[in-house]
């Protein structure tokens, strides 16, 4: 035997490179490709019905807001010009400032009562009846819009509950025809998305202050602060991530109404509370203008889809 058989191998050279099989990368790249073709597949069932019932019909949407189209002729090509009509136009305008105040209606005020709620229920935890009283709060989620529609023309008719109840306790000077008035329509549309929505937003809180440990609030006792300073200092910063998705849930609904103000009022009285989602409807399907009917619904939801972004960004950099 020689020396050379009975030499030890020696730690490799500074720079040497290390040797690895020819084939390593290429295998592991059709791994991950072929892993990524699975998940593919996976997601399939849910991917394929979206394009085709949700996708393809917002760019299909989009195609026709650039035409002028009356749904039945031969369309003629405006580009932008649909678009700079729903900038301009005075109508547009006032749906769009309509759908803007019932944000006060479908976020402001469910928020701030669910709020109100939550902080209730984390002061006095473990209070029988808390299952029974989410279950009640959250009903009106469950009834469909178009029933809570017809529900509430009852309540706001002229011999309806609501007036009944305002002369039975001698108020009768204040009953008034709420649906058909041009200052309270709106308002009182408004009022129904915050019967419908409060529920969602105070189960929503009162499931986020069951994270909140308890120890937080018993410190805050100690530091000897009251019920006001306890809701703001501990309550409000804890519920942060509930509020953001509570707020984005509200303002989709405010800015997407259609069915509740469809029943109720109909845009009217006069265009009181029409909304882009009833003059998206009107111009459709009856006023014969489906380019910018297209045009104000892809603006509709580019606002939408920057509302929301707004919100999540916010809600990530707030302290």
């Amino acid at each position: 035997m020689t020396a050379t058989t009975h030499r030890r191998a020696g730690p490799a050279p500074a720079g040497a490179a290390e040797v690895r099989p020819s084939g390593a990368p290429g295998r592991a790249r059709a791994v991950r490709r072929r892993r990524r073709g699975v998940a593919l597949l996976y997601l399939l069932p849910a991917v394929l019905p979206y394009t085709l019932f949700a996708v393809a019909p917002a760019l299909h949407t989009a195609y026709l807001s650039l035409f002028d189209w009356d749904g039945v002729t031969l369309p003629s090509f405006v580009g932008a010009a649909n678009y700079r009509r729903v900038l301009t136009d005075p109508q547009l305008r006032a749906a769009a400032w309509h759908a803007g105040a019932l944000i006060v209606f479908f976020s402001g005020l469910p928020i701030c009562l669910g709020l109100v709620a939550a902080a209730i229920v984390a002061r006095r935890p473990g209070r029988r009846g808390t299952t029974a009283v989410r279950t009640l709060l959250f009903l009106p989620q469950v009834i469909p819009l178009v029933a809570v529609a017809v529900i509430w023309r009852w309540v706001y008719a002229d011999d309806g509950t609501l007036n009944q109840l305002l002369r039975a306790v001698g108020l009768g000077s204040l009953a008034d025809s709420w649906l058909g008035s041009f200052t309270w329509a709106l308002p009182a549309v408004g009022l129904i998305g915050t019967w419908v929505v409060a529920g969602l937003c105070m189960v929503l809180f009162l499931s986020g202050t069951q994270r909140i440990d308890r120890e937080i609030y018993e410190a805050a006792r100690m530091d000897g602060a009251g019920p006001v300073r306890e809701f703001w200092s501990v309550t409000v910063p804890l519920l942060r991530p509930e509020i953001a998705v509570a707020l984005s849930i509200t303002v989709i609904a405010a800015l997407s109404s259609f069915d509740l103000i469809y029943i109720t009022t109909g845009g009217g009285p006069g265009n009181s509370t029409v909304v882009p989602g009833v003059l998206i409807y009107r111009l459709a399907f009856g006023g014969g203008q489906v380019g910018l009917a297209s045009a104000l619904a892809v603006v509709l939801t580019l606002v939408i889809s920057a509302a929301v972004l707004v919100v999540n960004r916010l809600a990530r950099e707030a302290p």
